[in-house]
């Protein structure tokens, strides 16, 4: 095991307070003394309350996952001793990081093997270079660090198909339907960037040998951004085999929250935005205003140039049963689909087609299927997969990929895990939700 974890909250001061209610509150400050000491680990808490979660991730605690029975807060001994401070009564869940496999790094790799940002580009640039009749890769749009001129990425896509005259233009008025998926919105959720690593080789390798992909790729484009957060993606990567628990951008312009600095990008998303964290240093900080991020503007803007609009004005405007197209955002964990609405417990005018669909893909992973509050247990606002389906009727989904615990668990998950187990159990799924693309809320 290694000797020293370094965690991004723990880079905060937690000073705790009591109001005149009697009720204790907590302010993130910068830390001058650095990262704790202690290694980060999944604490549980039982039988809190929605209010308790929210309140929780408005003060800035890591809430990883929260039902009836047990809400996951991830955090070092400093963390626990706060939320006993606070009256709760956290116990050991899981190890955050977990052993990585002997062997000798491969350079532009880190933890036992997972492919830094620089590696997907080159990944990307390779596998057009290789494949010139089936993809083309596109520059979407840049990274907070980018546009500061400090460094930083562009966002890149990839499309691949069968390309013909008119196939993988950035207009929404394509002759084939589309899928789209995006990984690694969430920096720390370091498996989902390499299962679309292979969901690309998949796809291309394919081609003319595999009956499945071979008809896919004939009928319709397959869109992918393999990575949607590469500054915070880069933070990650820089602790090597000790990776930094960076959940948000790079962006540190709101605050001084020491390491735990940026934007959730998936609570920056322009529809139904405003309603999570304005705690700068909270994990689940939406951001000054509505999509206010470069890379949430370059992901909303390369979705709408790919999706044709297909929604009514109205929030109760179904899509019609003959839509098209399929959107997933890659996370983790937890094992489950989840469908809109992620915002509210109201059913979503598509509720029944986007639950079969669903349904249909749990049949090759077996993960649990519902809203953002049947499964991970807690409302969101400002996500991605809300925003594709309000804004354009797409049919829309987040993975929650890999269980809460043991070695394939969690953020870290050591990385033979994504070929032994989380590869393998998503690969079906993902097939089934591309060929579903030209009717996905069809009987």
């Amino acid at each position: 095991m290694h000797s020293k974890r370094r965690l991004v909250t723990a880079g905060i001061a937690i000073a705790l307070t009591a109001v005149a209610t009697g009720v204790a509150t907590m302010t993130a400050q910068a830390d001058p003394a650095g990262p704790a000491e202690s290694e980060p680990v999944t604490w549980s808490l039982s039988g809190l309350t929605a209010d308790q979660v929210a309140d929780l991730e408005g003060q800035g605690f890591d809430v990883a996952e929260a039902h009836e029975d047990s809400t996951l807060v991830i955090g070092d001994d400093a963390i626990a001793e706060d939320l006993r401070g606070l009256g709760y009564d956290p116990q050991f869940h899981d190890t955050v990081y977990k052993e990585i496999a002997p062997g000798v790094r491969q350079e532009g790799t880190y933890y036992g093997g997972y492919h830094t940002v620089e590696q997907y580009e080159a990944h990307l640039d390779e596998v057009a270079a290789a494949n010139p009749d089936l993809t083309q890769v596109f520059d979407i749009g840049d990274s907070w660090l980018k546009t500061q001129g400090e460094g930083g990425h562009d966002i890149m896509a990839i499309c691949i198909t069968k390309i013909a005259e008119g196939d993988c233009e950035q207009s929404p008025e394509s002759t084939k339907p589309r899928f789209s998926m995006i990984s690694q919105i969430h920096a720390r959720e370091i498996a989902t960037g390499e299962i679309s690593w292979r969901w690309i080789d998949k796809l291309v390798e394919g081609y003319g040998t595999d009956d499945a992909v071979t008809e896919l790729l004939d009928t319709t484009e397959v869109w992918v951004v393999p990575i949607g957060n590469p500054d915070g993606v880069d933070i990650v990567a820089s602790g090597g085999d000790d990776p930094i628990l960076q959940r948000k951008n790079a962006n540190d312009s709101n605050g001084d929250c020491g390491e735990s600095l940026g934007v959730d990008l998936n609570r920056n998303s322009s529809f139904e935005w405003g309603a999570d964290s304005t705690n700068p240093c909270a994990e689940t900080f939406q951001g000054p205003a509505a999509a206010s991020e470069p890379e949430t503007q370059a992901i909303e803007d390369w979705l709408r140039a790919i999706h044709p609009d297909q929604r009514g004005e109205s929030a109760t405007d179904p899509a019609p049963d003959d839509a098209r197209d399929v959107f997933i955002s890659l996370h983790s964990y937890g094992e489950y689909i989840i469908v809109p609405w992620g915002y509210t417990d109201d059913s979503p005018p598509n509720d029944d087609g986007l639950r079969a669909l669903g349904n249909a893909m749990s049949d090759s992973n077996g993960y649990l299927v519902g809203t953002g509050s049947e499964t991970v247990g807690y409302a969101t606002s400002g996500t991605t997969d809300d925003f594709t389906y309000g804004e354009l009727g797409i049919a829309s989904y987040t993975y929650e990929v890999g269980p809460d615990s043991g070695n394939c668990g969690g953020f870290f998950p050591a990385y033979e895990c994504v070929d032994d187990s989380l590869w393998p159990a998503n690969e079906d799924a993902l097939m089934t939700a591309a060929q579903a693309a030209a009717a996905p809320y069809a009987e």
